[in-house]
């Protein structure tokens, strides 16, 4: 693990390893890829405007999250099916999440089950990434036993009432391997994934699966049926926010799936800001993930607002390259780098990061 020394190094050793189609699957986006490129080029558009001489004796990057103390303010994000990226999937990841006290967030989706990922890190803060399926009883069974295996919030997926179009996908008629299956489901449902209709068989599987027909009514029937916090994760608009904390969310996750989902949408570090004024007077946190691959990203993203980022593909790298172990490293980088940011911006705890430690790069280019 000591010639990684950055997330693009995990990124280019994980994509030789994997098989094409997995590759494909993990680092496409929806149609043209625009906005797959802009949730980290936005990133290279803001600067950091560092403090001098503030005396610095100590550094903490500890915050709490939901009332949780995690050991820095970067969680995992939610991907699918991760047993392609390693034999262990999910399990592995909840492991290195565990060790070095972040947050893991699992997938409906998953290629290991709630269960087993509640055994693998029975003392990791863990969240339930949620679809709502047409059938309610299957929806409310997955809450109900994360809730029991001791996932402590709900993040329902907002903005996916069907899957994007990815060419990859389409083209490699993308299917899951048949040795491996959605774990948290029997029959039907865990297997249908191997067949792809005319096309990716991501899409094929959430035909007549998920409900397009969703609105906020659903936050409510959630609360109704759970006392777990819920994050609303795919918002990228103020008022959606504001829709959000009104129908009872405890959380705002700023997302555009990984940029999977609609292409020209704005990357997340450019929504960030309307969705932080939104909800200035609500008591409410609010989260960021896309294109986060460095500790001056996550820096930025505080700077901006948000009291979390999440990161999902620099999590898919390290498992690829090293299982349990991968993802540790990967965490690690962007520990190291955070806590040199912190120290040379002069700020040295999480809490001292404020909005003017950032500027966009049109602030200076007027000169």
């Amino acid at each position: 693990m000591e010639k990684y020394i950055s997330i693009k190094d995990l990124e280019d050793a994980a994509t030789t390893l994997l098989p094409k189609a997995a590759k494909d699957y993990y680092t496409s986006g929806a149609t043209d890829e625009f906005t797959l490129g802009e949730n980290k080029t936005a990133f290279q558009r803001l600067r950091i405007r560092p403090k001098c001489l503030v005396g610095i004796s100590h550094f903490d990057l500890h915050t709490t999250i939901l009332g949780e103390r995690v050991t820095m303010p970067v969680g995992i994000s939610p991907t699918a099916m991760q047993r392609m990226a390693h034999p262990d999937g999910e399990t592995a990841n909840v492991k290195a999440a565990q060790a070095e006290g972040v947050i893991y967030t699992l997938s409906t989706i998953s290629t290991s089950s709630i269960e087993e990922v509640a055994e693998a890190g029975p003392n990791a803060v863990k969240w339930f990434q949620l679809y709502i399926y047409n059938d309610r009883e299957i929806t409310k069974r997955l809450v109900m036993r994360a809730e029991k295996a001791g996932f402590k919030a709900i993040a329902l997926t907002v903005d996916t009432p069907i899957f994007g179009l990815r060419r990859a996908d389409v083209r490699n008629k993308f299917t899951l391997p048949r040795h491996l299956k959605l774990a948290n489901f029997e029959g039907h449902l865990s297997t249908k994934i191997h067949s792809t209709g005319e096309g990716s068989g991501l899409s094929h599987y959430i035909n007549n699966l998920f409900d397009k027909t969703l609105t906020w009514d659903e936050v409510k029937w959630l609360k109704s049926i759970t006392k777990l916090p819920i994050i609303a994760k795919g918002i990228l608009r103020g008022d959606d926010a504001v829709k959000a904390v009104e129908a009872g969310c405890s959380g705002i996750l700023v997302s555009n799936h990984g940029a999977r989902q609609l292409d020209g949408v704005p990357a997340t570090i450019e929504a960030l800001p309307e969705v932080i004024e939104a909800v200035k007077n609500y008591n409410v946190e609010v989260y960021l993930d896309g294109g986060v691959s460095s500790g001056t990203d996550i820096y930025k993203a505080l700077a901006l607002g948000a009291k979390m980022v999440f990161v999902g593909r620099p999590a898919l790298w390290g498992l690829t390259v090293g299982g349990e172990a991968g993802v540790r490293k990967m965490l690690g980088i962007l520990r190291k780098e955070l806590e040199y940011t912190l120290q040379i911006a002069g700020t040295p705890t999480v809490g001292d990061i404020t909005r003017d430690m950032v500027r966009h790069e049109s602030a200076y280019s007027r000169l």
